[in-house]
């Protein structure tokens, strides 16, 4: 049984954020110099009181009315991808199932990843069809960052976005998904986290998002380029049968370097993370959606989605885009 990705919409929040706040914020930082390492030169914010929960919903709306063709008793699995969730329990998936009006023989979860979180929830969702477990099913991610960092974090703060992506996953007569590579390297968890009272971690603040930069800058540069040739052998491809590599979208000097160790053309790598900022798990579809809006993926291409970070941890694999339109 073969699987696809259907449709993408995503939701961005109405706050933009320039360089103008962080500078009003911060009077010494050196904005100009920011915004050419990190490339990101505006940000979303959630709105007050409005949640992963309420962003995920928008952003399954704006998909479910703009394919009126999908009928909302075909999804038979909601896979809701956050690490700020609403409640500890219950699984935020399962509010969401009520607010959608999906079936209640919908099966709804949430999994608890970050950037590399949208390549395991295709993962799943893959196996879940192949297995004949189901046939279609909704993959949203959604995250809240913005709401877990220092507003004086020089590192984190210029570069998470709040945002929140909804994917159609379903069979297919094309293999349009394939090829999975996941691993995770945990001993480097407190690279990126969220840390409690009474964590021992240099320079962390308890209930404040906490990324050690270089840390997660050389995991990145050991483990994509393994994680592509790995795909790679699976397939029996080769890097020039990847018409669009589409990694997360993490900031200007993180794929810079990856694009430059890989030795790929630049036309090959797409990027939008300089007007949406990092927005998590749902920067790879959120790429995925605009590559295809403004022709740089059409039906058909071979792409290669790449997932890196908090955990640590990684996940890539290879798509055919269908129809996205």
């Amino acid at each position: 049984m073969k699987v696809a990705i259907e449709k993408i919409e995503y939701y961005l929040p109405e706050n933009k954020l320039d360089g103008k706040e962080l500078l009003r914020d911060n009077p010494d930082w050196r904005i100009q110099d920011i915004e050419a390492k990190t490339g990101i030169t505006r940000r979303y914010k959630a709105g007050i009181g409005e949640s992963v929960i309420d962003m995920a919903e928008k952003a399954a709306n704006k998909l479910f009315a703009t394919n009126i063709d999908i009928d909302k008793a075909s999804i038979d699995f909601l896979i809701l991808v956050t690490q700020v969730s609403s409640y500890t329990l219950p699984t935020s998936a399962c509010i969401l199932q009520d607010r959608l009006g999906l079936e209640t023989s919908t099966m709804a979860f949430d999994v608890n990843l970050g950037c590399s979180g949208y390549v395991y929830a295709l993962s799943i969702a893959t196996g879940l069809i192949e297995s004949g477990q189901a046939n279609r099913g909704v993959i949203i991610c959604s995250d809240h960052y913005t709401s877990k960092i220092d507003p004086h974090d020089r590192t984190c703060r210029p570069i998470f976005s709040d945002a929140a992506a909804a994917t159609i996953v379903g069979r297919s007569l094309i293999d349009g998904i394939s090829a999975f590579d996941l691993g995770t390297n945990g001993s480097g968890y407190k690279d990126l986290i969220i840390p409690n009272d009474g964590d021992d971690i240099e320079g962390a603040k308890p209930g404040f998002l906490h990324m050690a930069g270089a840390a997660v800058f050389l995991f990145t540069m050991s483990t994509v380029p393994k994680s592509i040739k790995n795909v790679l052998a699976k397939t029996g491809k080769k890097m020039t049968d990847v018409d669009l590599f589409v990694f997360h979208q993490a900031s200007k000097v993180v794929i810079d370097k990856i694009t430059a160790n890989l030795n790929l053309p630049i036309e090959k790598v797409y990027t939008n993370y300089q007007q949406i900022g990092n927005t998590v798990s749902a920067t790879i579809p959120i790429a995925l959606k605009d590559a295809y809006e403004d022709g740089s993926l059409r039906a058909g291409d071979c792409s290669m989605l790449v997932g890196f970070g908090v955990g640590l941890s990684w996940g890539s694999c290879i798509v055919e885009t269908a129809d996205l339109s």
